[in-house]
């Protein structure tokens, strides 16, 4: 997935969220992702957020700490 269309989703996301006031769209954003989102896609915006989050609604950088990393696979 191409860094543009994951920023769009996240935004898309946090804005659906932004009208519940900002602690529960932080809250309910990182839940949608947490549940609707695979692995990769994760692990993508995790690494964007890790190097600044440019582009990034700050809904979704403040919901960064309750995003959850994908677990490793059982080697």
């Amino acid at each position: 997935m191409d860094n543009r269309d994951m920023i769009r989703m996240a935004n898309q996301i946090a804005s659906f969220f932004n009208g519940s006031g900002p602690e529960v769209a932080v809250k309910d954003t990182a839940e949608h992702i947490n549940k609707f989102w695979d692995p990769h896609m994760r692990t993508a915006l995790l690494s964007h957020l890790s190097s600044g989050g440019e582009g990034l609604d700050p809904t979704i950088i403040k919901a960064a700490s309750l995003i959850k990393p994908p677990r490793l696979a059982a080697a």
